[in-house]
């Protein structure tokens, strides 16, 4: 047998793969690493994809016979799939591994879109380990950011709130920046006796930067908790993750007229008491027209949902397909 879509989400942290039969019957999920191939670069990126999606028809008894298709549709939606000639290097080597008859690569903050709303005008903005916006128009137009950071004019994520942490606690001990508690919570987090210690651990690559993601809850607890500093990191991610979705709407010609504005990723679905308020009240100010919907469910959901938007399956099948299981994370 095979199954009717295979369906991927490769993010910075984590892959999901999920076999999905035409009926929406959920055959198979296993979940791994991180796959994004700004880290693994593509040949490795399609390496551990390729050992996911064998697990993945293993556990659905999908025939793995040579030469033999995964799927009628193979879905692949990757971080770090940014620009047009990486998305043509990733759906080229897609393409070599015969997976399905119909196989695309895309960013995949269209599968957080596709997750949160089945409206054809919706933009989506994603805030986790790091930030990206997209937006569909009902026509068939798009709009998307290159979402390679500073460079491209882009600030937020769980990643950027470590950094100003650790920006802030070390000016604070110096004597150059704003008294916060993020000092000692900094230092504490990675049991070392001061935020400078941090840093120079870092340096070194004794601690690595990558590890700056985990101090995003404590940015956004110290920031319930009323310190000036988090509060104003936080304040700043407000205005980040609202100018994305307006700038989004406006490029669309969406201002005018309802819209979804689907907003994901851990940062976001932790439903933060500061920051959901903040971005639902800006939002509301700057496109009093937009529809914000906050998505709790796994990206993946969406890849599969926009398999089955390919095949032309039946309403049962969506909704079977949402009540698969999917939705744990």
């Amino acid at each position: 047998m095979t199954a009717a879509v295979l369906a991927i989400d490769g993010g910075n942290s984590k892959t999901d793969v999920v076999l999905i039969a035409a009926d929406g019957r959920l055959l198979a999920h296993v979940r791994g690493p991180g796959s994004s191939p700004h880290k693994l670069g593509g040949a490795g990126c399609f390496t551990l994809l390729e050992q996911l999606v064998a697990q993945a028809r293993s556990e659905a008894a999908v025939d793995a016979d040579a030469g033999a298709g995964v799927a009628e549709v193979a879905a692949v939606y990757l971080a770090g799939a940014d620009l047009p000639r990486e998305i043509v290097d990733l759906q080229s080597r897609l393409s070599q591994l015969g997976w399905a008859p119909k196989a695309y690569v895309e960013n995949d903050t269209f599968a957080l879109l596709r997750t949160g709303t089945d409206s054809p005008d919706a933009v989506a903005v994603v805030c986790g380990a790091g930030i990206n916006c997209v937006g569909v128009r009902a026509d068939g137009e798009q709009v998307r950011f290159p979402a390679l950071g500073r460079s491209s004019g882009d600030w937020g994520g769980g990643w950027q709130l470590g950094e100003e942490a650790l920006w802030a606690a070390a000016r604070d001990e110096d004597g150059r920046g704003e008294p916060t508690v993020l000092s000692a919570r900094v230092a504490a987090w990675f049991g070392l006796g001061s935020a400078a210690a941090v840093g120079e651990a870092m340096h070194f690559d004794d601690v690595s930067s990558e590890r700056l993601v985990e101090l995003a809850p404590l940015v956004l607890q110290a920031s319930v908790e009323g310190d000036p500093v988090a509060r104003a990191v936080v304040d700043h991610l407000v205005d980040e993750i609202t100018l994305l979705a307006v700038a989004a709407l406006r490029r669309l010609d969406l201002l005018g007229r309802p819209a979804d504005v689907v907003l994901g990723g851990g940062v976001i679905a932790s439903r933060d008491p500061v920051l959901l308020p903040g971005i639902r009240a800006r939002l509301a100010a700057a496109a009093p027209l937009a529809v914000p919907r906050v998505v709790d469910d796994p990206p993946v959901l969406g890849a599969a949902l926009a398999g089955l938007d390919l095949l032309s399956a039946p309403a049962d099948a969506y909704r079977r397909l949402r009540e698969s299981g999917l939705t744990l994370r």
